[in-house]
Order: structure tokens, then sequence, then C-alpha cells
């Protein structure tokens, strides 16, 4: 059944907000959806809504097989918004899913005058814009706004019909006298939108070349990369901040941290490796902002080994983990070397430091991707060692088999195979080098594209 909620008014100047979630029960849409159940979807939302500057004052829910092709809600639902709008005078109203231009202007034409409606996704690139503090943080999220805004011009211009009439007056023109400059303004702001994109992405190109040369130099040096993954407001700078005493920015909002961070981390065992905190994920996540921080999210993809933090307290912890690991295969990253980190389990109720298969991340024991997560407390300091010692095996210690042939071009992969792993066999051929042995997981990406089909007949001989 529809539902509606009503917060206790309180005296601010921040918009007055309601927020609409829609639960889809259609099979189309059932694959598509969010992992979150709908409630704490919502709940997320509002701390979203929280971080934008933005005041909720209620708030409403329905279930549809699929959306309605106008509204996005249904009818009923429309009219219920519209006496909630007169009831509590609020100005913007934020829906939980993406919306397509036609549901937004048909949304805003049936609200009324001086209504904001959004989506999930402009609220995210609005706290993105709020929160980035660098150039190339700032190029990012400029890019994935224009991407965004793009398609949705044509919502600047319907005030020109209104204006002439819209086709209702006496002269019936449907706003033929200012239809040609509103046209023809609207195709000036597209294209110097595309412009501004093309220039955008030109930058970018450059910043993916300056993390290229960063990446390459850190191999040249032999220093490991681990990346800090997880769920936004996870505790990912917390622990940065706990491990190297970095000064990253922490604060108890979503996506407080966007630009990453690398700092020094010595393992227990003695090697130097570099710890990257990275932008968190979140269910929806945009895709616009997916393409736009390319740059940055390659500091994912080509890291050595992952750190994934998890929220252990949430109630929704599994949900939250297996959103980071759709998001992480989404990018290729998902077979990479990981360690989870089960954070702020000072804050469980059970005395013990140990971390019940309750409160463990469901998907990992479904799955098999986790066999012992590693209870920590980022804010108080606890659980580092162990943490970095299943680092440091992740890294160092746990070897994978595989055959190469390695053109004798590649003089430095195969001293990294010889130094790094166990060389178990070794031919020389016509053009390349085959090598058989183990290595650290860690390299398996980069001896992949060179993995033998076959072994050489004398060694099978032998």
């Amino acid at each position: 059944m529809p539902k509606s909620k009503l917060k206790i008014e309180t005296q601010s100047a921040a918009p007055r907000t309601f927020l609409v979630g829609v639960n889809l029960t259609g099979e189309t849409f059932r694959q598509q959806h969010a992992r979150l159940a709908l409630d704490a979807s919502m709940q997320e939302l509002a701390q979203l809504c929280e971080t934008a500057g933005l005041e909720v004052v209620g708030e409403t829910t329905q279930t549809l097989e699929a959306p309605n092709p106008n509204t996005y809600i249904g009818s009923g639902k429309v009219e219920e918004l519209q006496a909630w709008r007169a009831a509590l005078d609020f100005s913007v109203v934020v829906f939980d899913d993406e919306l397509s231009p036609r549901h937004q202007r048909e949304l805003e034409e049936a609200l009324g005058e001086n209504i904001l409606v959004l989506d999930r996704t402009a609220l995210i690139l609005d706290i993105f814009a709020q929160h980035a503090q660098t150039r190339e943080g700032s190029l990012q999220v400029e890019l994935a706004q224009y991407q965004y805004r793009l398609p949705r011009l044509t919502r600047q211009w319907t005030h020109l019909a209104r204006q002439a009439g819209g086709g209702t007056g006496r002269s019936g023109n449907g706003g033929v006298g200012l239809r040609g400059p509103g046209e023809k303004q609207l195709e000036i702001d597209r294209r110097r939108i595309r412009e501004r994109l093309a220039h955008l992405r030109a930058e970018l190109d450059d910043v993916r070349a300056q993390r290229a040369q960063h990446r390459a130099h850190r191999r040249r040096n032999e220093i490991p990369v681990v990346a800090i993954v997880g769920y936004t407001n996870a505790g990912k700078s917390t622990l940065l901040n706990a491990l190297t005493n970095a000064n990253v920015l922490v604060e108890n909002k979503l996506f407080a941290t966007l630009d990453p961070t690398t700092r020094r981390v010595r393992l227990p065992g003695g090697h130097v490796v570099l710890f990257t905190d990275t932008v968190g994920f979140i269910q929806k996540l945009p895709t616009q902002l997916v393409a736009a921080f390319r740059a940055t999210l390659e500091e994912i993809t080509e890291a050595d080994a992952l750190l994934h933090v998890v929220d252990i307290t949430h109630h929704d912890s599994a949900a939250q983990a297996a959103t980071v690991m759709d998001t992480l295969a989404e990018l290729g990253a998902g077979n990479k070397p990981m360690v989870f980190a089960l954070n702020k389990a000072d804050r469980l109720a059970a005395a013990s430091a140990q971390v019940d298969d309750a409160h463990r991340p469901r998907f990992a024991q479904q799955e098999g991707l986790l066999s012992e997560g590693i209870p920590i407390s980022a804010l108080r300091k606890t659980g580092m060692e162990a943490m970095l010692q299943e680092v440091e095996a992740v890294l160092y210690e746990r070897m994978v088999s595989i055959k190469v042939r390695l053109p004798y071009r590649a003089g430095d992969l195969m001293a990294l195979f010889r130094r790094e792993g166990v060389v178990d066999a070794e031919m020389p051929e016509e053009r390349a080098i085959f090598m058989a042995g183990r290595i650290p997981g860690r390299l398996l990406d980069t001896f992949l594209p060179f993995e033998a089909t076959s072994t050489p007949a004398l060694i099978m001989q032998q």
C-alpha cells in the first residue's frame, strides 16, 4: 500500500523538500532494482538531501509494476503530492530514481509554479559539485553535470510557450511568436555545452596521462598500490588517517571525499606499499559520474589489491557491500585480490571484539567472496595490525600458478617473475621465452596478457 510520512517541521532557511520513492515490481525493473530495500533507500535519500543542504519535511512511496510514462508515479499519487504541497509548502521534490526529461517536465507542470523536481542523480551531482576541492575533481564533476543536463535543456524553454498562450489563448498560436528565438537560443546553448564537453574531455585526458605516468613510476620503484574502496561513509578516509596521519577530511556525510589521497604505509613484514583513498560508491550510482570519474577510478582498476571497508554496524551492510562488488565488477576490478575490513566493530553490542556471523556481510558467505573479514575500528585504531598482515599476505605470500610466453623485449617482466615469483620451468623459444611457475596474486593482471595456452614438448617430457 502507498504510504506517506511527515517529519516534525523545523524553522530553517534550507529549501523545504519532499521525497518520493517507488518500488518497481515488474520483472525487468526487479533485475535493475537497487539491492537496498525501499525504506533503507529512502533513508539514504534523506541523508543525501541533508548533505546537499535541503530540509526534508515529508516523504511518500508507491509500488508500481512499471513507471508511468508521463509522470513516473501514478496519477493518484500526483494528486496526493499536490495535496501535500498545499499542506507543507515545500518547493523541492526529490525522486529516489533517475527521471527522464519528460517525467521532470510533466511533474513540474502538474505541481504548479515555483516547484523544482529533482532526481537522485541530480542530487548526487550537486553534492559532488559542493565537495570537489581540486582542479581534477571539479573537471570531473562539471563533465558529469553537463552530460546530465544536455538532454534536459528543453525544459528551460517551456516558459516561452506559456508566455505566448500555450495554444489555449485567443490567438491559439501555441507560442509561434516566440518559438523561433527560443529554439535558436536552445541550439546555441547546446552547441556551447558540446564545445565545453569536448574541452573538459581533453583536459581530463591530460589528467589520465599524468596519472598513468605516476603509476608507471610506482611500478618502476616496485611499490604495490592498495586502493581503499567501500560504500560512501563506511570510514575509508578515517582508516587512511589512522594508518598514515594523512589529515584527509573526515565528515559524517555522504561523499565527503572525492579526490584520491595516496600515502605510504609500512606493513608488519617491512614491505612498503601505497594506500589510496578513493571516492565512495552508492547504489544507483549515476552513469555520468562513472564515466566522468574514469581518471580517478583508474586508481582502483590499476591497483595491485583492494581493501574493501564495510560499515559492519549498518543494518544493510550486506546490501551495501554487494553494491560495491557490483560496481567493481562494472569497472573490471571485481577479481582483484581483496581484503575485507569490517569497520566500526567497536560499536557492536557484543562485548567480544569478534564479529559474529550475524553481522558478517551475507553476500560474502553466500558467494564465497569472504572467508574471514577483519574486525577493525578505524576511529580507535584497533585491528590495524591484523588487517595489515592480511594485506601483506595477499600482496606477497598468496601465489597463483601461471604459464607465460614473454617476448624477449620484455626483460623487465622476466626479471619480475624471477624476483617476485617461483619459477618451476623456463625454456627459450624462437620469439619468446616460456616460463611456468607461481607469482603473487597482485601480479596476475600484469602477466595475463602473455598467458601461454600450451607447454613445450621438452618440458612435458621432463
